[in-house]
């Protein structure tokens, strides 16, 4: 009884406040209290390999605001991690839906003290707990925990999203309007991009991407700085790079949709009112992979990729391709929309020029197929498995292989650098490589294999050494290179030797990797496991005291260990 009129309490106080701050949008309560109601990323913004499948709540560069139910429901689901959402809250309402908070900084006080027992319970940093609808129902403005910046967070905010019910799509909160930010600015249209088309056995090939810069004239309204007709060939498509502005933030946005029209009838839209899981990754084929790569806009590719989903295409036709014949003149419209309905238009006329793209075929390259499974081999040096569906259209394939790079501190190169694919293909599911590598005994339980890029040097994939070569499912293309890594991670902590931490609230480290990266990680407290959280992107480990001091001195001991098995302890004291 004495929770439930706690609960009562805060509901009510907490639902007036939310109102007092936000409008009622479509009956859900503001997921956040006492904040500014700003953003900083919208849903489904480009993300490398994924749609960001939520919005983001910025709480003005502080942690531990309130959040509450958006709706009545019950709490189903609670995970603790060091990666992705961090601490996060699944919120089943009664219509079915499922919301997601994301990077809290605490729970409630009973729901964290479930959450302390099982952790001591399972004797495990992570959790993952899920619930029946009578084990924590909640109110519509009931709160349900603290913002924070766990997991893979780069400042503080609350990520917010709701799926739907039995398809778990996520939903774009922003266009329904349950999320209601201010924003009168339209979207700016950046740069154009013309490409041009052959097919090949089947493979599409393509010109080097023609780019046109573009001016703003007016607010929404957009021009080529070139005043003549864009000469373009028979077949081909445009790449858009775009991007969006809010209101009182400095925060850049994805588009809600893009459309192109030809001489005034629409041919093209992309839209993003939403998507499963399932279709996150297709990101890298809705945009211009190769161009998205170094962009720090959207570029969105303004036609249907082979193994691009229909789900975001409302509109088709000839898959986006434009035809023009030598001579002819036509006439282009593109649109840009936000999700708050802010418009920016750029129109242009083309010019079919004379001659065509030609492509010549790689008679020493293999042809795979996105519907078939493949194997490719160098020799004896490297072999992939690529499975069916890897694949987001046909290709050529020749692998090849150049002398192995320059070393960094603390790793030892096994091999020379391989590539079976250009690094500008994106893969929607992992291939399986395998590099042949002669590696010393002392080394074969820290190989792995690394990516290897000339202006960034090497960086950590994964695999192990099976006594031949070293093995790796992974959807990173490009060079990739046999390593080991002999450094183990770095331990200071964040206190002095003995230091007194009577008034202090946790327990804090820095931990840091050369390499491979922090997997595991350990923290005693006087012989006894305590639970320790990882943020991984301030490179820290933190244990929360949770006993009242007893004024008398502790020992600690923590071991934090790669992902190529390497491992560092450390031991030291302090009163409390």
């Amino acid at each position: 009884m004495r929770r439930l009129l706690l609960t009562f309490g805060l509901s009510l106080a907490v639902t007036g406040f939310s109102l007092a701050q936000q409008p009622d949008t479509l009956g859900y309560a503001y997921p956040v209290v006492g904040v500014s109601g700003l953003c900083s990323a919208n849903f489904g913004e480009m993300r490398p390999g994924h749609f960001h499948g939520g919005v983001d709540i910025k709480t003005d560069g502080a942690e531990g605001k309130p959040l509450v139910a958006v709706a009545d429901g019950y709490i189903s689901r609670i995970a603790v991690s060091a990666y992705g959402y961090g601490r996060a809250l699944y919120l089943t309402l009664s219509d079915g839906t499922t919301a997601v908070y994301g990077h809290l900084q605490r729970y409630r006080s009973d729901l964290e003290e479930e959450v302390r027992t099982e952790r001591y319970r399972l004797r495990s940093n992570a959790l993952d707990l899920s619930f029946g609808p009578e084990r924590w129902p909640v109110r519509r403005g009931e709160v349900i925990g603290f913002s924070g910046n766990s997991g893979a967070s780069m400042g503080p905010h609350l990520h917010f999203e709701l799926r739907e019910a039995g398809t778990g799509r996520l939903r774009n909160v922003v266009r329904e309007g349950i999320i209601r930010p201010k924003d009168d600015l339209p979207p700016r249209i950046v740069r154009l991009h013309y490409v041009e088309v052959d097919t090949v056995q089947g493979v599409c090939l393509r010109s080097a991407p023609e780019s046109y810069a573009v001016v703003r004239t007016a607010e929404g309204h957009y021009r080529l700085t070139r005043e003549e007709p864009l000469p373009v060939g028979r077949r081909g498509y445009f790449v858009a790079e775009v991007t969006d502005r809010r209101n009182d933030v400095h925060n850049t946005f994805g588009v809600w949709r893009v459309r192109v029209s030809l001489d005034g009838e629409p041919r093209f839209e992309y839209r993003m009112d939403g998507f499963t899981h399932a279709l996150s990754r297709c990101c890298d084929a809705v945009s211009c992979y190769p161009l998205q790569l170094a962009s720090r806009n959207e570029a969105i590719r303004l036609a249907q990729l082979a193994g691009a989903p229909d789900a975001f295409y409302p509109l088709m036709r000839e898959r986006g391709l434009i035809r023009t014949e030598a001579g002819e003149r036509r006439r282009i419209r593109i649109e840009a929309e936000d999700d708050s309905g802010n418009l920016s238009a750029l129109e242009f006329d083309i010019a079919g020029r004379e001659g065509a793209f030609r492509a010549q075929a790689d008679t020493t390259a293999v042809v795979l197929r996105p519907d078939r499974e493949s194997d490719v081999a160098l020799g004896c040096l490297v072999t992939a498995h690529i499975p069916a569906g890897a694949l987001y259209e046909s290709l050529f394939c020749r692998p090849e292989s150049i002398p192995a790079p320059r070393a960094d501190s603390g790793l030892v190169v096994l091999s020379p650098a391989v590539r079976i694919l250009d690094a500008t293909t994106p893969l929607r599911t992992p291939a399986t490589v395998s590099v042949r590598a002669d590696v010393p005994r002392d080394l074969r339980l820290r190989a792995a294999l690394a990516s290897w890029n000339p202006a960034k040097g090497l960086r950590y994939v994964g695999g192990s050494f099976d006594g031949e070569a070293v093995t790796a499912r992974t959807r990173t293309t490009g060079w990739l290179v046999a390593v080991a890594d002999t450094l183990p991670p770095v331990i200071r902590p964040r206190f002095a030797e003995g230091a007194d931490l009577t008034r202090a609230a946790e327990l804090r480290f820095r931990v840091a990797d050369n390499f491979a990266g922090i997997v595991a990680w350990t923290l005693h407290i006087d012989g006894r496991w305590v639970p320790c959280d990882r943020y991984p992107m301030q490179s820290t480990l933190s244990h929360r005291f949770d006993t009242p001091p007893a004024r008398s001195r502790h020992t600690a001991t923590l071991t934090a260990t790669d992902a190529a098995g390497n491992t560092a302890r450390w031991q030291g004291t302090f009163y409390r």
